[in-house]
């Protein structure tokens, strides 16, 4: 499929001539403007296969580019280099190098979902941005996104208690992703509750924070959903590594 977009025509594949005349005629700048051949080295013909396997690409195959979800995307009305459309076709051309080209980029979808309403096929785009991020992480192209890190500690809290102690997710969230556990606004908002906090309130939290309280009966539901959550990671892995799932899953881990 050709390039129809004119910004998605990277500078370096420009030939340009600032000073140009071609029997007496001046056909300098724009003019003499051409766009280099394509030596295309980096397919990877697994690639659709990879994002497919993970949650939210499983549709990527119905794109027709029709280009609904770039047009009605939140996020490029503000920078046109965001482009679902476009990615969407790296995928499924196997262009894995332009692909990464972009991996600052593709995680800066704010999943609106405005492109998965348009979309006329199906496709849900929205899942396929997060897919592909998820990709990009676990091929080791990008480090652990902080979302990323929010959405492990929120988890392994709820494995280990069934519950969830809001200031430990933040105080957890902080020691993952490398911040300071004295954040000057937590600083405020935690002063701020305890001005306005019954005491009742505010022993129950305390007593949450420091004893981590399991919901009761939690042992065996929280096994289960541990095992389930390791075979998906594993699953995972394996689909972005081109192994069997089931040959690297081990329960035991």
């Amino acid at each position: 499929m050709p390039i129809h977009e004119k910004h998605l025509i990277r500078p370096e594949n420009l030939s340009t001539h600032d000073n140009l005349v071609i029997d007496g005629v001046d056909v300098s700048g724009d003019w003499s403007t051409f766009i280099k051949a394509r030596v295309v080295t980096d397919y990877n013909e697994q690639i659709e296969e990879e994002i497919s396997a993970l949650p939210g690409g499983e549709f990527i195959h119905r794109c027709w580019q029709c280009g609904s979800c770039t047009n009605s995307c939140t996020v490029n009305a503000l920078n046109s280099d965001f482009n679902p459309r476009y990615w969407i076709y790296l995928i499924r051309m196997g262009f894995e190098a332009e692909l990464v080209r972009d991996k600052d980029l593709v995680w800066q979808c704010v999943s609106c979902n405005k492109c998965t309403y348009a979309c006329p096929r199906d496709v849900f785009p929205e899942g396929v941005m997060k897919a592909t991020a998820h990709w990009l992480e676990l091929k080791g192209h990008t480090v652990k996104s902080p979302s990323t890190q929010f959405d492990e500690e929120f988890s392994s809290q709820v494995f280990r208690t069934g519950k969830i102690e809001d200031g430990r997710v933040l105080l957890g969230f902080f020691r993952r992703s490398g911040q300071s556990l004295f954040q000057p606004w937590l600083v405020v908002m935690i002063k701020k509750m305890i001005r306005g906090l019954p005491l009742v309130w505010l022993t129950k939290m305390g007593w949450s924070a420091l004893f981590h309280p399991r919901t009761r009966g939690w042992g065996p539901a929280g096994a289960a959903i541990q095992e389930y959550a390791r075979e998906q990671e594993h699953k995972h892995l394996a689909a972005v590594r081109g192994g069997h799932p089931e040959a690297m899953f081990d329960p035991a881990k």
